[in-house]
């Protein structure tokens, strides 16, 4: 019997599904934007999600007892709001597209008040505009509310990959929850590394040659940016979406007067904590681009499980306490500017 229940929303390929799986808990619905994404996920859990959240009515969501929402954190990294900047269109929540997104979770969540919510984003969002960002979305949980908790996480103890996210926990009551210590050290890079890799990962000389160019200029300019060929004795770097471009954040060394290459998508499912058989019905590119936009299964069961202790500390259906208190904020109040909270999300109940 499961623990709890939860929707998987912005799901992606699942991997906040999985962590909270893996803590006991079952989904009764999912909603994912990308056609590309829902196909994976449907070869993986044998259900396709739903659409685009925008044009799911809060009153259709399916009650539960935990919201999960890894939203799209390009408005909030570093490289989303840098390019945002260099083209003069707005980042943050000021983004008319994906920063707005974080609205339609409040929608929902004034619409069904779950007991909890567990929030997944890039680490940038913590620093965002001074902290004004982040401040402004849990003033807005509060005002509906919920205590909330947050802290940047690391995954290098579970996985050997150092991926740092920003997880948000709020409860609808009182719950005595603390961020688990994940320990370490963990996993070695070569633990998860194939033989007889396929020619085709091995870099091209000329994008070998531009990557080693572009290391050598970042270097006098003193950016640090540039390509790592990753020692496997450690975790590798992050994976990130753009990995298929030319796989300069992490490379495997080949010896033999070969170049190095890049991780395989198979070997992406390990670096990431998803399971061995994990399929992955696309091309090579989406694989990457997919993976590197996924939550770490592992480190999302672990926070899953501390959260369903504290809200159900006797047991499922032994509630911790009565509603938290209303924290400042406004219950309508859904934008933010400068720190402010105003304006209004669509209607759509």
């Amino acid at each position: 019997m499961a623990r709890f229940t939860f929707v998987d929303l912005f799901a992606g390929i699942g991997g906040m599904r999985l962590g909270l799986e893996g803590a006991g808990g079952r989904c009764v619905m999912a909603s994912e934007i990308s056609a590309h994404s829902r196909r994976t996920y449907r070869a993986n859990f044998g259900e396709e999600p739903l659409g685009d959240i925008r044009r799911i009515r809060a009153g259709d969501v399916p009650d539960h007892d935990v919201l999960a929402a890894g939203f799209p954190c390009q408005p909030f990294s570093a490289a989303g709001v840098s390019k945002r900047r260099s083209m003069g269109v707005p980042d943050g929540l000021a983004d008319g597209d994906q920063g707005r997104l974080f609205f339609e979770i409040l929608r929902i969540v004034r619409k069904k008040r779950p007991p909890a919510l567990l929030l997944e984003n890039v680490r940038g969002l913590a620093f965002h505009a001074g902290g004004s960002t982040l401040g402004g979305m849990l003033g807005a949980l509060r005002g509906l509310g919920y205590a909330t908790r947050h802290a940047v996480v690391g995954s290098s103890a579970l996985v050997p990959q150092r991926r740092e996210r920003l997880f948000v926990a709020a409860f609808h009551g009182a719950a005595d929850f603390g961020f688990p210590d994940l320990g370490g050290p963990g996993p070695a890079l070569g633990g998860i590394l194939s033989q007889g890799v396929a020619p085709r990962y091995t870099l091209a000389d000329g994008t070998w040659a531009a990557l080693r160019r572009h290391a050598s200029r970042s270097r006098r300019r003193g950016s640090g940016f540039g390509h790592t060929v990753a020692d496997p004795r450690g975790p590798s770097r992050t994976l990130c979406a753009r990995y298929h471009k030319d796989g300069a954040e992490i490379l495997v060394a080949q010896g033999g007067g070969k170049n190095p290459r890049r991780l395989t998508p198979r070997e992406c499912v390990l670096l990431m904590g998803f399971p061995a058989g994990f399929r992955l019905p696309v091309s090579d590119t989406r694989a990457y681009m997919q993976l590197g936009n996924a939550a770490v299964p592992p480190v999302v069961a672990r926070i899953a499980a501390a959260m369903a202790a504290a809200l159900w500390p006797r047991g499922r259906g032994a509630r911790a306490g009565a509603p938290a208190a209303v924290h400042g904020g406004h219950p309508g109040a859904w934008g933010l500017s400068g720190g402010r909270l105003l304006g209004h999300p669509p209607r759509l109940a």
